[in-house]
């Protein structure tokens, strides 16, 4: 499976980050452990959703709406309640 994740920090809640990759819990760890350059000066970071796709092309394309203007609009509206 693939997933497409959304990530908020927890010391700068304003801050939030889109993603995708095939293992989520390495993922978040990469993240959290500052190995990621461009999440590394807000870590740590806590998983807000996440969805699952068995296509590869499909979770990429889902990611790359997420960080559009209307894609940053519906996850505000839509997909996060915290």
């Amino acid at each position: 499976m693939y997933y497409v994740y959304i990530i908020k920090s927890i010391n700068f809640p304003d801050q939030i980050y889109a993603g995708h990759t095939r293992d989520l819990k390495k993922r978040l760890t990469n993240h959290n452990c500052g190995t990621t350059p461009h999440t590394a000066k807000y870590k740590p970071w806590q998983l807000v959703m996440y969805l699952a796709f068995n296509n590869e092309s499909k979770a990429i394309e889902f990611e790359k709406y997420l960080k559009s203007h209307s894609g940053r609009a519906f996850r505000d509206k839509r997909l996060l309640f915290i």
